[in-house]
């Protein structure tokens, strides 16, 4: 088996829930997404898995969100997708993918359901 995690080697939930997976003896592609941000697809896809919609994804204490004014009811999902793009700090964080299935590791421990 072989999951992906974007990772912030910075953020503790993201080192636990990377730990986590790590003990699982998994394959693990690790990316750091502040650097190697996703693609509107990719984002886009991402958000499906999870069954979220972009403001369920984004952290929104981080001052660009409000900064770009992401809580105004006008902004299309388009236009949230593409600001997470342009702003990864947006994105909430670790998100671990396992074939057709995602996890938000808050808490780290649920990511072992997709697994």
């Amino acid at each position: 088996m072989s999951v992906t995690i974007y990772h912030n080697p910075r953020c503790s939930k993201s080192r636990q829930t990377l730990a986590l997976l790590q003990d699982q003896g998994i394959e693990i592609e690790i990316i750091e997404y502040l650097t190697s941000p996703p693609d509107a697809v990719t984002l886009a896809g991402i958000l499906d898995k999870l069954g979220l919609q972009p403001l369920e994804l984004m952290r929104r204490k981080e001052a660009s969100f409000k900064d770009l004014g992401l809580a105004d009811e006008e902004k299309s999902r388009n236009d949230l997708i593409q600001a997470m793009v342009n702003n990864p700090i947006l994105i909430e964080r670790p998100i671990v993918l396992s074939g057709d299935k995602a996890a938000l590791g808050r808490p780290p421990e649920a990511v072992l359901k997709i697994l």
